[in-house]
């Protein structure tokens, strides 16, 4: 049997009712920016509990836009967790602005109350929180008072978190903005796209400038901002109607799969799931597991993979101050952020997809229980 890490979510009635989409699209000669991508945005807003949402080309430009929207310029620092895809630190750059790094949380992989306290300087303009392979971070609401007794605006990083709740208030909802990634790996894709969430007038307003090129309006070419091509296209907007259709659904599956997982590795000596917090949901865009000191990753993944079973890619292995474009503009190096680089060197994401049969999900388990036993009889040799 071979497992991947992943699988697109497509049932053929969605197919169908995009091929219907697509083909309205094209007849109506309105290929961007029109009623679709209204449509996407208002129903993703609504889901959120949000008053506004900007559907962009890209989660990584939904980042630079917000950041822009909120006055990040030269000279502007922002804190940003090392734990994260480049996007989050390279999209501060790209504004203007520097990003410094964080460490993180080791259990929930995300920045925490205080490792933020230790970067606040007199330059720092804001913060953006990384909600890590689904589960928001737990101290969201802690940091956001933060951020309002310092005037730091406040950014979510939730590229991974569609859907996923704390107390039944939604990722992207906390902070002055929300930014969201449809890219296909995700629980729910455009194929490629990005999506800000907002209560706040002003950053909608500019984000819809923004992203037309700077342009006062999609009708009028007066050019009042230096903006970029970050339009969402109709026939994007369309796959991502269809897929927020199915949100609630491949939220359930996932957990469904997630429980199982949870329920089978407290059995197993040398692997331990991450452990999630009261009251919250994770839509489970990545299982998270920790392998015990001493296993070694990459042997225990290609053993895995041997026998049919590929895990997913590490939420982030190496984290960005080991990355070597960020060790040479940032000068860090190994053992600046310690938690970071332990936790992340131990973690494994095992394959998980909405169409995950228990079948499939019995062979991931009974294939990790075979290897753990090899890497200790290993350990055992060795120790002789």
């Amino acid at each position: 049997m071979i497992i991947p890490p992943i699988k697109l979510y497509f049932p053929l009635e969605d197919i169908e009712q995009i091929k219907s989409d697509v083909e309205k699209i094209l007849l109506s000669g309105m290929l961007t920016l029109h009623a679709y991508t209204k449509n996407f945005e208002d129903n993703f807003a609504s889901l959120c509990k949000v008053q506004y949402a900007v559907a962009v080309n890209s989660g990584t430009a939904a980042l630079e836009i917000a950041l822009r929207s909120l006055g990040v310029k030269e000279g502007v620092e922002v804190l940003v967790p090392t734990n994260t895809f480049t996007a989050t630190a390279a999209s501060v750059y790209h504004s203007g602005g520097k990003p410094v790094l964080t460490d993180v949380d080791p259990e929930y992989l995300s920045m925490d109350v205080e490792n933020l306290q230790l970067y606040i300087t007199s330059k720092t303009r804001g913060v953006i929180v990384v909600h890590i392979g689904g589960l928001l971070c737990p101290e969201i609401k802690a940091i956001k008072e933060i951020c309002e007794d310092q005037h730091l605006f406040l950014i979510e990083d939730a590229a991974h978190a569609h859907g996923s709740t704390m107390n039944r208030q939604w990722a992207g909802s906390f902070g002055d903005a929300g930014c969201f990634s449809f890219y296909p790996t995700k629980v729910i894709t455009t194929g490629e796209g990005g999506m800000i969430i907002t209560n706040k007038t002003e950053l909608v307003e500019k984000s819809r400038t923004l992203r037309d090129q700077g342009k006062k309006s999609f009708h009028d070419s007066s050019v009042i901002e230096l903006g970029s091509n970050w339009r969402m296209n109709e026939v994007s907007a369309a796959i991502g109607l269809t897929q927020l259709k199915r949100l609630a659904e491949i939220i359930k599956k996932r957990n469904e799969t997630a429980k199982y997982y949870d329920q089978q590795l407290k059995g197993l000596n040398g692997i331990r799931p991450q452990r999630t917090p009261p009251g919250t949901l994770k839509n489970y865009y990545k299982y998270v597991a920790f392998l015990d000191r001493g296993i070694e990753r990459d042997s225990f993944k290609q053993k895995l993979r041997d026998r049919g079973v590929r895990c997913s890619g590490e939420v982030y292995w190496p984290p960005l101050h080991l990355q070597p474009v960020y060790r040479k503009i940032l000068n860090t190096r190994l053992g600046d952020f310690p938690e970071a680089e332990d936790a992340c060197r131990r973690m494994v994401c095992l394959p998980l997809y909405t169409q995950m049969t228990m079948e499939e999900a019995k062979y991931v388990v009974n294939n990790i229980a075979e290897v753990l036993q090899e890497c200790e009889r290993a350990q055992r040799h060795l120790a002789e």
